[in-house]
């Protein structure tokens, strides 16, 4: 039997701060608020979900691990999400590459892509 997949962990400086950032960029909503962690999920049944967790030291690297986001316009989408605090960011990607990259609040990339053809 496999595993499910429950949730995704990400460090923050302000774990409260971010999980709100997230939540409202995913149109998701907290489900659990503890002192140790923030949960936001699509809806409190609805798996995975993104924790976010404290952690003391800065964030020095690019991210292993990112999120994709494919919405249906991703030039009105990139604009929201820089006008809510994300900015762009370059990790090497090409001109002629299709997807955006940004970062959060705290400077962990994502990806914003292009309608699926």
């Amino acid at each position: 039997m496999g595993s499910v997949w429950e949730n995704l962990v990400v460090d923050a400086a302000d774990p409260a701060r971010l999980a709100r950032w997230w939540a409202e960029a995913l149109g998701y909503q907290i489900v659990a608020e503890l002192p140790g962690e923030v949960e936001i999920r699509r809806t409190p049944d609805t798996l995975p979900g993104l924790v976010f967790v404290p952690v003391t030291e800065g964030k020095e690297t690019k991210n292993r691990l990112h999120i994709d986001l494919r919405p249906a316009d991703q030039e009105a989408e990139v604009e929201r999400l820089v006008d809510m605090g994300a900015r762009h960011v370059d990790v090497g990607q090409s001109p002629d590459d299709t997807w955006t990259v940004l970062a959060d609040p705290e400077g962990n990339e994502f990806c914003v892509l292009a309608r699926r053809g």
